[in-house]
């Protein structure tokens, strides 16, 4: 879960809502690498792998052993639920909710904004993407439904609402603009960010909390990011890929790349971060695209941990095993790819801030 909290750029006048500028002001991250920005970004670039063999009792039936997990502990990095929240809240959300809550008080540390004036409540809004519901509680609640309706959990039904988390940001900080819940398979994280510059944009908000065969869905996507930003491909010096290491999804990602960035491809780095902490589903588009916001931030191409065997041949520029430093001319420009099952396609775009 990682949540990238947008700002409208106040030096821009509401009359002009169509073209306001909308800014990224605050991250917030619980992933696999770490709990916490920084945490997460300084392993990813320090080629760090939060991909483990599971050795839990939990796991024991499993046949597949090895798996990304938010790491839990003490440490700095390290998640301790229980300091977040009492027993009683726990009761009334599921995990997903509660990496929610978590990312967006670092987001919203992170970007200086906990509002307490009315007006400017209402003109937050919260945009979360939850690629599906926790398939424990429904388990658990069948199970429990074999002795009687008495014990089924009051809270079943609230646990598994995939909108609760953006409903429980909401009510935690009395925020009173749009609040959206987006669930589009492993596009989600990524929808749910683009539907909030979106809101921004649009005026309904200025403040947002917010994750073909022949590749022409994912040429389509990059295509029509780039014209509604009003960005050059020649201006596109690198793509956080979508990349899920199929070797035919790899390929078709990388030849929609090539088709929209034609004879520019040689000047175009390539990397995906899903080497080091695992395919999140729901929740990859929105950590991959904070990690695209970081290396912006910080000049940094994170590196694509095990990439071996390209097995295509490619003027692209790729970033394996480890960091690169992001050499170019202007501002620094990147692309972020999230391609969903049933053929749901997002693209986002990210540049650096130039006042």
């Amino acid at each position: 879960m990682s949540i990238p909290f947008l700002h409208v750029s106040r030096s821009l006048t509401t009359a002009v809502r169509s073209k306001r500028r909308v800014v990224v002001t605050g991250i917030g991250t619980v992933c696999p690498l770490g709990v916490g920005t920084r945490n997460a970004w300084e392993a990813l670039i320090d080629s760090k792998c939060g991909i483990v063999r599971l050795s839990e009792p939990d796991y024991d039936k499993l046949p597949c052993k090895v798996a990304a997990l938010v790491p839990k502990g003490n440490s700095s990095h390290e998640l301790n639920i229980d300091s977040y929240f009492t027993k009683s809240e726990l009761r009334t959300m599921c995990p997903a909710t509660a990496y929610a809550l978590i990312a967006s008080e670092e987001a919203l540390t992170d970007a200086n904004w906990k509002p307490t004036d009315e007006a400017d409540k209402r003109d937050t809004g919260v945009s979360v993407g939850i690629g599906m519901i926790d398939l424990v509680d429904v388990c658990m609640t069948y199970e429990a439904l074999k002795k009687g309706y008495s014990k089924i959990s009051p809270f079943f039904v609230p646990r598994i609402l995939p909108n609760m988390a953006a409903g429980q940001i909401s009510i935690k900080y009395g925020f009173r603009g749009p609040n959206h819940s987006v669930s589009t398979a492993c596009a989600t994280g990524a929808h749910a960010i683009g539907d909030a510059f979106r809101f921004i944009r649009g005026g309904e908000t200025s403040v947002m909390v917010s994750p073909s065969e022949d590749g022409t869905g994912a040429l389509l996507a990059m295509d029509r990011t780039l014209k509604d930003a009003g960005i050059e491909t020649s201006e596109v010096t690198h793509v956080n890929a979508h990349a899920t290491s199929t070797p035919l999804g790899d390929a078709i990602e990388v030849k929609a790349i090539e088709s929209l960035m034609g004879g520019h491809s040689k000047n175009v780095t390539i990397t995906s971060t899903k080497g080091a902490h695992g395919h999140l589903l729901g929740a990859a588009g929105n950590l991959e695209a904070a990690f695209t916001i970081l290396a912006i931030k910080e000049g940094i191409i994170p590196p694509t941990l095990n990439l071996h065997n390209l097995n295509m041949e490619t003027d692209l520029r790729f970033a394996p095993h480890t960091k690169m430093k992001w050499n170019t001319t202007t501002r620094r420009t990147a692309l972020k790819n999230a391609f969903g099952f049933g053929g749901t396609n997002a693209c986002l775009c990210f540049t650096q801030y130039v006042n």
